[in-house]
Protein backbone atom coordinates (compact mmCIF):
# COMPACT_ATOMS: atom_id res chain seq x y z
CA UNK A 1 0.00 0.00 0.00
CA UNK A 2 2.92 1.98 0.18
CA UNK A 3 3.60 1.82 -3.02
CA UNK A 4 0.13 3.34 -3.70
CA UNK A 5 -0.40 6.00 -1.87
CA UNK A 6 -0.83 8.89 -4.08
CA UNK A 7 -3.83 6.75 -5.38
CA UNK A 8 -5.13 5.88 -2.06
CA UNK A 9 -4.95 9.69 -0.79
CA UNK A 10 -6.89 10.61 -3.84
CA UNK A 11 -9.70 7.67 -3.03
CA UNK A 12 -9.80 8.95 0.63
CA UNK A 13 -10.26 12.68 -0.40
CA UNK A 14 -12.94 11.76 -3.10
CA UNK A 15 -14.64 9.49 0.10
CA UNK A 16 -14.45 12.11 3.04
CA UNK A 17 -17.48 11.19 4.81
CA UNK A 18 -15.36 7.95 5.78
CA UNK A 19 -12.26 9.78 6.98
CA UNK A 20 -14.98 11.85 9.07
CA UNK A 21 -16.90 9.13 10.50
CA UNK A 22 -13.64 7.25 11.61
CA UNK A 23 -11.89 10.09 12.99
CA UNK A 24 -15.22 11.19 15.30
CA UNK A 25 -14.67 7.42 16.34
CA UNK A 26 -11.49 8.42 17.72
CA UNK A 27 -12.11 11.65 19.26
CA UNK A 28 -14.79 9.48 20.78
CA UNK A 29 -12.52 7.04 22.91
CA UNK A 30 -12.25 10.15 25.11
CA UNK A 31 -15.46 10.02 26.66
CA UNK A 32 -15.79 6.17 26.66
CA UNK A 33 -15.79 4.21 29.59
CA UNK A 34 -12.63 2.04 28.40
CA UNK A 35 -10.81 4.38 26.40
CA UNK A 36 -8.01 1.72 26.05
CA UNK A 37 -9.93 -0.93 24.74
CA UNK A 38 -12.15 1.98 22.25
CA UNK A 39 -8.79 2.84 21.03
CA UNK A 40 -7.56 -0.82 20.19
CA UNK A 41 -11.13 -1.55 18.39
CA UNK A 42 -10.69 1.92 16.30
CA UNK A 43 -7.01 0.17 15.53
CA UNK A 44 -8.82 -2.64 14.23
CA UNK A 45 -11.92 -1.26 12.50
CA UNK A 46 -9.18 0.88 10.45
CA UNK A 47 -8.47 -2.28 9.66
CA UNK A 48 -12.16 -2.54 7.18
CA UNK A 49 -10.64 0.33 5.40
CA UNK A 50 -7.05 -0.83 4.35
CA UNK A 51 -8.93 -4.23 3.06
CA UNK A 52 -11.09 -1.99 1.31
CA UNK A 53 -8.41 -0.01 -0.49
CA UNK A 54 -6.34 -2.80 -1.76
CA UNK A 55 -8.80 -4.38 -3.39
CA UNK A 56 -9.83 -0.53 -5.12
CA UNK A 57 -6.07 0.52 -5.67
CA UNK A 58 -5.51 -3.19 -7.56
CA UNK A 59 -4.82 -2.26 -11.15
CA UNK A 60 -7.57 -4.12 -11.68
CA UNK A 61 -10.31 -3.53 -9.43
CA UNK A 62 -13.33 -4.83 -10.46
CA UNK A 63 -11.94 -7.87 -11.78
CA UNK A 64 -10.10 -8.35 -8.01
CA UNK A 65 -13.38 -7.43 -6.35
CA UNK A 66 -15.03 -10.30 -9.02
CA UNK A 67 -12.01 -12.45 -7.75
CA UNK A 68 -11.68 -11.97 -4.10
CA UNK A 69 -15.67 -13.35 -4.06
CA UNK A 70 -15.19 -15.62 -5.63
CA UNK A 71 -12.88 -17.21 -4.51
CA UNK A 72 -13.96 -16.67 -0.62
CA UNK A 73 -16.94 -17.89 -1.99
CA UNK A 74 -16.03 -21.40 -3.45
CA UNK A 75 -14.31 -22.04 0.07
CA UNK A 76 -17.19 -20.86 2.72
CA UNK A 77 -20.56 -21.89 0.99
CA UNK A 78 -19.90 -25.63 -0.36
CA UNK A 79 -17.72 -26.05 3.17
CA UNK A 80 -20.63 -24.64 4.67
CA UNK A 81 -24.01 -27.16 2.91
CA UNK A 82 -20.96 -29.82 3.80
CA UNK A 83 -21.04 -28.64 7.66
CA UNK A 84 -25.07 -28.55 7.93
CA UNK A 85 -25.87 -31.91 6.12
CA UNK A 86 -22.78 -34.23 6.93
CA UNK A 87 -20.79 -32.56 9.83
CA UNK A 88 -23.65 -31.43 12.63
CA UNK A 89 -21.13 -30.55 14.93
CA UNK A 90 -19.34 -28.35 13.04
CA UNK A 91 -22.43 -26.44 10.78
CA UNK A 92 -25.17 -26.90 13.49
CA UNK A 93 -26.01 -25.09 16.59
CA UNK A 94 -28.35 -24.14 18.93
CA UNK A 95 -29.24 -20.08 19.94
CA UNK A 96 -29.83 -18.52 23.39
CA UNK A 97 -32.99 -19.41 23.09
CA UNK A 98 -32.42 -23.17 22.85
CA UNK A 99 -33.88 -23.02 19.28
CA UNK A 100 -31.52 -25.40 16.65
CA UNK A 101 -29.81 -22.98 13.96
CA UNK A 102 -27.75 -24.15 10.82
CA UNK A 103 -24.28 -21.89 11.30
CA UNK A 104 -22.22 -23.51 8.13
CA UNK A 105 -18.52 -22.41 8.94
CA UNK A 106 -19.78 -19.38 10.82
CA UNK A 107 -20.96 -19.25 14.79
CA UNK A 108 -24.83 -17.93 14.16
CA UNK A 109 -27.05 -18.10 11.72
CA UNK A 110 -27.40 -14.15 11.20
CA UNK A 111 -23.72 -14.09 10.78
CA UNK A 112 -23.92 -17.29 8.29
CA UNK A 113 -27.05 -15.50 6.25
CA UNK A 114 -24.90 -11.65 5.73
CA UNK A 115 -21.74 -13.71 4.57
CA UNK A 116 -23.70 -16.06 1.73
CA UNK A 117 -25.60 -12.12 1.19
CA UNK A 118 -22.52 -10.35 -0.17
CA UNK A 119 -21.24 -12.98 -1.86
CA UNK A 120 -24.34 -13.95 -3.36
CA UNK A 121 -25.11 -10.48 -5.01
CA UNK A 122 -21.78 -10.17 -6.50
CA UNK A 123 -22.21 -13.86 -7.95
CA UNK A 124 -25.58 -13.20 -9.47
CA UNK A 125 -23.93 -9.88 -10.99
CA UNK A 126 -21.13 -12.02 -12.70
CA UNK A 127 -23.59 -14.60 -13.99
CA UNK A 128 -25.87 -11.74 -15.66
CA UNK A 129 -22.60 -10.20 -17.21
CA UNK A 130 -21.30 -13.61 -17.99
CA UNK A 131 -25.00 -14.17 -19.80
CA UNK A 132 -24.89 -10.89 -21.51
CA UNK A 133 -21.55 -10.51 -22.62
CA UNK A 134 -20.90 -13.22 -24.86
CA UNK A 135 -17.47 -12.52 -26.38
CA UNK A 136 -15.69 -12.62 -22.86
CA UNK A 137 -12.58 -15.87 -22.94
CA UNK A 138 -14.18 -19.27 -21.28
CA UNK A 139 -17.45 -17.59 -20.86
CA UNK A 140 -19.26 -21.31 -21.04
CA UNK A 141 -16.89 -22.76 -18.05
CA UNK A 142 -17.16 -19.79 -15.99
CA UNK A 143 -20.81 -19.52 -16.18
CA UNK A 144 -21.45 -23.10 -15.29
CA UNK A 145 -19.21 -22.29 -12.12
CA UNK A 146 -20.64 -19.20 -11.12
CA UNK A 147 -24.22 -19.94 -11.78
CA UNK A 148 -22.99 -23.32 -9.58
CA UNK A 149 -22.04 -21.17 -7.07
CA UNK A 150 -25.33 -18.94 -7.30
CA UNK A 151 -27.52 -22.17 -6.44
CA UNK A 152 -25.00 -22.98 -3.70
CA UNK A 153 -25.61 -19.38 -2.27
CA UNK A 154 -29.78 -19.63 -2.56
CA UNK A 155 -29.50 -22.99 -0.66
CA UNK A 156 -27.55 -21.25 1.94
CA UNK A 157 -30.20 -18.62 2.01
CA UNK A 158 -33.22 -21.03 2.59
CA UNK A 159 -31.33 -22.97 5.36
CA UNK A 160 -29.56 -20.02 7.24
CA UNK A 161 -33.29 -18.90 7.89
CA UNK A 162 -31.83 -15.86 7.75
CA UNK A 163 -35.05 -13.42 7.05
CA UNK A 164 -33.32 -10.25 6.75
CA UNK A 165 -30.86 -11.86 4.41
CA UNK A 166 -33.37 -13.43 2.71
CA UNK A 167 -35.27 -9.54 2.16
CA UNK A 168 -32.22 -8.31 1.54
CA UNK A 169 -31.16 -10.64 -1.46
CA UNK A 170 -34.48 -10.09 -3.28
CA UNK A 171 -34.19 -6.56 -3.12
CA UNK A 172 -30.53 -6.37 -4.16
CA UNK A 173 -30.91 -9.04 -6.76
CA UNK A 174 -34.11 -7.49 -7.97
CA UNK A 175 -32.17 -4.26 -8.19
CA UNK A 176 -29.24 -5.80 -10.40
CA UNK A 177 -31.23 -7.45 -12.81
CA UNK A 178 -33.57 -4.09 -12.96
CA UNK A 179 -30.93 -2.36 -13.58
CA UNK A 180 -29.52 -4.32 -16.82
CA UNK A 181 -32.68 -3.71 -18.62
CA UNK A 182 -31.88 -1.22 -21.44
CA UNK A 183 -35.12 0.75 -20.95
CA UNK A 184 -33.04 1.68 -17.65
CA UNK A 185 -29.46 1.55 -19.12
CA UNK A 186 -30.36 3.91 -21.81
CA UNK A 187 -31.97 6.55 -19.28
CA UNK A 188 -30.30 6.00 -15.93
CA UNK A 189 -32.22 9.02 -14.31
CA UNK A 190 -34.67 6.20 -13.58
CA UNK A 191 -32.79 4.62 -11.35
CA UNK A 192 -33.39 7.17 -9.37
CA UNK A 193 -37.12 6.50 -9.37
CA UNK A 194 -36.06 2.44 -9.16
CA UNK A 195 -35.03 3.46 -5.95
CA UNK A 196 -37.80 5.76 -5.03
CA UNK A 197 -40.60 3.10 -5.56
CA UNK A 198 -38.27 0.55 -3.08
CA UNK A 199 -38.53 3.30 -0.64
CA UNK A 200 -42.04 3.97 -0.77
CA UNK A 201 -42.99 0.78 -1.40
CA UNK A 202 -41.28 -0.42 2.00
CA UNK A 203 -42.65 2.47 4.19
CA UNK A 204 -46.52 2.46 3.14
CA UNK A 205 -46.79 -1.34 3.54
CA UNK A 206 -45.46 -1.19 7.58
CA UNK A 207 -47.98 2.46 7.51
CA UNK A 208 -50.79 0.78 6.28
CA UNK A 209 -50.42 -2.09 8.02
CA UNK A 210 -48.96 -4.73 5.95
CA UNK A 211 -46.19 -4.69 7.97
CA UNK A 212 -47.15 -7.48 9.70
CA UNK A 213 -48.49 -9.68 6.35
CA UNK A 214 -44.55 -9.09 5.74
CA UNK A 215 -42.71 -10.30 8.55
CA UNK A 216 -44.96 -13.31 8.79
CA UNK A 217 -43.97 -14.07 5.09
CA UNK A 218 -40.59 -14.26 6.29
CA UNK A 219 -41.21 -16.10 9.27
CA UNK A 220 -41.01 -14.49 11.88
CA UNK A 221 -43.28 -13.01 14.72
CA UNK A 222 -44.95 -9.23 14.82
CA UNK A 223 -41.82 -8.66 17.60
CA UNK A 224 -39.25 -9.28 14.32
CA UNK A 225 -37.94 -12.08 16.99
CA UNK A 226 -37.73 -10.15 19.71
CA UNK A 227 -36.20 -7.22 18.06
CA UNK A 228 -38.77 -4.66 19.65
CA UNK A 229 -38.25 -5.98 23.29
CA UNK A 230 -34.85 -5.49 22.38
CA UNK A 231 -34.43 -1.53 20.94
CA UNK A 232 -37.36 -0.33 23.59
CA UNK A 233 -34.76 -1.44 26.46
CA UNK A 234 -31.55 0.10 24.88
CA UNK A 235 -33.73 3.41 24.28
CA UNK A 236 -34.55 3.28 27.76
CA UNK A 237 -30.69 2.78 28.77
CA UNK A 238 -29.47 4.99 26.02
CA UNK A 239 -26.46 7.22 27.17
CA UNK A 240 -25.72 10.80 25.87
CA UNK A 241 -27.99 11.05 22.99
CA UNK A 242 -25.31 13.42 21.21
CA UNK A 243 -22.23 11.61 21.52
CA UNK A 244 -22.92 8.46 23.05
CA UNK A 245 -21.15 5.98 25.05
CA UNK A 246 -18.12 5.96 22.95
CA UNK A 247 -17.03 3.86 20.12
CA UNK A 248 -17.57 0.38 20.55
CA UNK A 249 -18.06 1.05 24.38
CA UNK A 250 -22.12 0.71 25.02
CA UNK A 251 -21.52 -2.83 25.63
CA UNK A 252 -18.76 -2.60 27.53
CA UNK A 253 -20.42 0.10 30.31
CA UNK A 254 -22.76 0.62 32.76
CA UNK A 255 -25.89 1.21 30.67
CA UNK A 256 -25.35 -2.41 29.28
CA UNK A 257 -25.96 -3.43 33.24
CA UNK A 258 -29.22 -1.06 32.84
CA UNK A 259 -30.29 -2.76 29.67
CA UNK A 260 -30.07 -6.21 30.96
CA UNK A 261 -31.82 -5.40 34.00
CA UNK A 262 -34.89 -4.26 31.97
CA UNK A 263 -34.71 -7.52 29.71
CA UNK A 264 -34.59 -9.86 32.90
CA UNK A 265 -37.61 -8.14 34.51
CA UNK A 266 -39.77 -8.43 31.41
CA UNK A 267 -38.91 -12.76 31.46
CA UNK A 268 -35.84 -12.51 29.50
CA UNK A 269 -33.19 -15.65 29.84
CA UNK A 270 -29.57 -14.50 30.37
CA UNK A 271 -30.07 -11.41 28.55
CA UNK A 272 -26.80 -10.14 29.27
CA UNK A 273 -25.70 -12.78 26.74
CA UNK A 274 -26.71 -10.01 23.79
CA UNK A 275 -23.84 -7.53 22.28
CA UNK A 276 -25.97 -6.08 19.59
CA UNK A 277 -28.76 -4.05 19.12
CA UNK A 278 -30.31 -5.28 16.22
CA UNK A 279 -30.60 -2.27 14.15
CA UNK A 280 -27.02 -0.58 13.01
CA UNK A 281 -28.84 2.90 13.34
CA UNK A 282 -29.69 2.25 16.93
CA UNK A 283 -26.10 0.53 17.30
CA UNK A 284 -24.56 4.39 16.22
CA UNK A 285 -26.78 6.09 18.07
CA UNK A 286 -25.94 4.46 21.30
CA UNK A 287 -22.68 4.75 20.69
CA UNK A 288 -21.43 8.07 18.82
CA UNK A 289 -25.04 9.39 19.80
CA UNK A 290 -26.52 11.77 17.28
CA UNK A 291 -23.96 12.71 15.23
CA UNK A 292 -22.73 9.69 14.39
CA UNK A 293 -26.01 8.83 12.78
CA UNK A 294 -25.57 11.75 11.05
CA UNK A 295 -21.83 10.70 9.65
CA UNK A 296 -23.36 7.26 8.82
CA UNK A 297 -26.24 9.36 6.87
CA UNK A 298 -23.88 11.36 4.97
CA UNK A 299 -21.78 7.66 4.29
CA UNK A 300 -25.47 6.56 2.29
CA UNK A 301 -25.86 9.51 1.06
CA UNK A 302 -22.43 10.29 -0.84
CA UNK A 303 -22.29 6.08 -1.74
CA UNK A 304 -25.73 6.43 -3.31
CA UNK A 305 -24.88 9.54 -5.30
CA UNK A 306 -22.24 7.81 -6.25
CA UNK A 307 -23.03 4.62 -7.21
CA UNK A 308 -25.80 6.68 -9.54
CA UNK A 309 -23.12 8.61 -10.80
CA UNK A 310 -20.86 5.18 -11.68
CA UNK A 311 -24.03 3.86 -13.23
CA UNK A 312 -24.52 6.58 -15.95
CA UNK A 313 -20.71 5.88 -16.74
CA UNK A 314 -20.67 1.46 -16.02
CA UNK A 315 -24.05 0.33 -16.36
CA UNK A 316 -23.04 -3.29 -15.58
CA UNK A 317 -20.38 -2.38 -12.30
CA UNK A 318 -22.78 0.82 -11.21
CA UNK A 319 -25.66 -1.58 -10.75
CA UNK A 320 -23.96 -4.23 -8.89
CA UNK A 321 -22.37 -1.62 -6.48
CA UNK A 322 -26.28 0.32 -6.49
CA UNK A 323 -27.45 -2.88 -5.17
CA UNK A 324 -25.30 -2.73 -2.56
CA UNK A 325 -25.70 0.76 -0.67
CA UNK A 326 -29.73 0.07 -1.07
CA UNK A 327 -28.96 -3.76 0.25
CA UNK A 328 -27.03 -2.11 3.36
CA UNK A 329 -29.02 0.75 4.06
CA UNK A 330 -32.00 -1.84 4.76
CA UNK A 331 -29.97 -5.12 6.08
CA UNK A 332 -29.17 -2.21 8.76
CA UNK A 333 -32.79 -1.34 10.02
CA UNK A 334 -32.79 -5.15 11.62
CA UNK A 335 -29.16 -6.38 12.07
CA UNK A 336 -26.14 -3.91 13.30
CA UNK A 337 -24.90 -3.40 9.83
CA UNK A 338 -22.24 -0.75 10.41
CA UNK A 339 -19.74 -2.41 12.87
CA UNK A 340 -16.18 -2.79 12.40
CA UNK A 341 -15.33 -6.40 10.69
CA UNK A 342 -19.14 -6.91 9.54
CA UNK A 343 -19.41 -8.40 5.85
CA UNK A 344 -22.43 -5.96 5.28
CA UNK A 345 -20.03 -2.57 6.38
CA UNK A 346 -16.90 -3.70 4.50
CA UNK A 347 -18.68 -4.29 1.70
CA UNK A 348 -20.47 -0.87 1.69
CA UNK A 349 -17.33 0.68 2.07
CA UNK A 350 -16.33 -0.83 -0.91
CA UNK A 351 -18.96 0.20 -3.13
CA UNK A 352 -18.82 3.34 -1.47
CA UNK A 353 -14.86 3.90 -2.75
CA UNK A 354 -14.80 2.31 -5.85
CA UNK A 355 -18.36 4.23 -7.16
CA UNK A 356 -16.97 7.71 -5.80
CA UNK A 357 -13.75 5.99 -7.51
CA UNK A 358 -15.20 5.55 -10.89
CA UNK A 359 -16.95 9.35 -11.10
CA UNK A 360 -13.79 10.89 -10.34
CA UNK A 361 -11.98 8.66 -12.93
CA UNK A 362 -9.66 7.33 -9.79
CA UNK A 363 -10.69 3.74 -10.36
CA UNK A 364 -11.06 2.11 -14.09
CA UNK A 365 -14.39 0.98 -15.61
CA UNK A 366 -14.51 -2.62 -15.90
CA UNK A 367 -13.78 -2.51 -19.43
CA UNK A 368 -11.21 0.03 -19.11
CA UNK A 369 -7.51 -1.37 -19.57
CA UNK A 370 -5.40 -0.59 -16.44
CA UNK A 371 -2.36 1.10 -15.39
CA UNK A 372 0.86 -0.74 -16.81
CA UNK A 373 1.66 -0.48 -13.08
CA UNK A 374 0.96 -0.16 -9.62
CA UNK A 375 3.54 2.76 -10.30
CA UNK A 376 1.53 4.30 -12.67
CA UNK A 377 -1.28 6.35 -11.28
CA UNK A 378 -5.09 7.48 -12.56
CA UNK A 379 -5.19 11.03 -14.54
CA UNK A 380 -5.00 13.82 -12.08
CA UNK A 381 -3.59 11.51 -8.75
CA UNK A 382 0.11 12.76 -8.00
CA UNK A 383 2.77 10.31 -6.53
CA UNK A 384 4.45 11.20 -3.03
Amino acid sequence: MITRWGWIRAILRANWPILAYFGFCLISVVWSSHSDIAFKRWIKAIGDVAIVLVVVTDRHPLVAFERVVSRVGFVLLPLSVLFIKYYPELGRSFDSFGNPQNTGVTTNKNMLGVIVLVLSLSTLWTVLSLWRERGQPYRKRRLIAQAALLAFGISLLSMAHSSTAIACFILGGGLIVATGFRSIRTRPARVHLLCLIIFLGGGLTLLLGGGTDVVHALGRKDTLSGRTDIWAALLASAPNPIIGAGFESYWISSHELQFARILRDEGWYHPEDLNEAHDGYLEVYLELGWIGVGLIACCLVKAYRGAVAAYRLDPGSGGMLLAYVIVAAFYSITEAGFRMLDPMWIFLLLAMTAANGITSGLVPKRRSRPPASHKALPVGVSAC
